[in-house]
């Protein structure tokens, strides 16, 4: 990922360290500092975190049920925790009046 002090540069903004940048509600979505570090984050519509990652190559990822409840976890070191919700393996689509069923490759 290219980081944003980067992007800046290269459009001729000026900026100073540290770049911290935040969702309409208030989460932090990005952060850099001026040793190269630098992380960014993703929310659900109902405000929890659902990605991570960082300038060192980690990342998480959280999926949660609809009360809000943690179902999913994985992480770059290939643990993982839980059942994936978001899969669509085995539903059923339409498409011009015939139905298909999607598998997971």
């Amino acid at each position: 990922m290219k980081k944003l002090s980067e992007i800046y540069k290269e459009l001729g903004i000026a900026f100073t360290f540290p770049i911290e940048i935040e969702d309409g509600n208030g989460n932090p979505t990005y952060y850099e500092n001026s040793d190269d570090y630098w992380y960014r984050n993703e929310y659900n519509k109902n405000g929890n975190l659902t990605y991570y990652e960082n300038s060192n190559d980690y990342w998480y990822r959280y999926e949660y049920d609809e009360n809000g409840k943690q179902t999913y976890f994985e992480y770059s070191n290939g643990g993982k925790i839980g059942t994936r919700s978001s899969s669509c393996d085995g539903k059923v689509i339409e498409i011009d009046g015939k139905k298909y069923k999607l598998t997971e490759l």
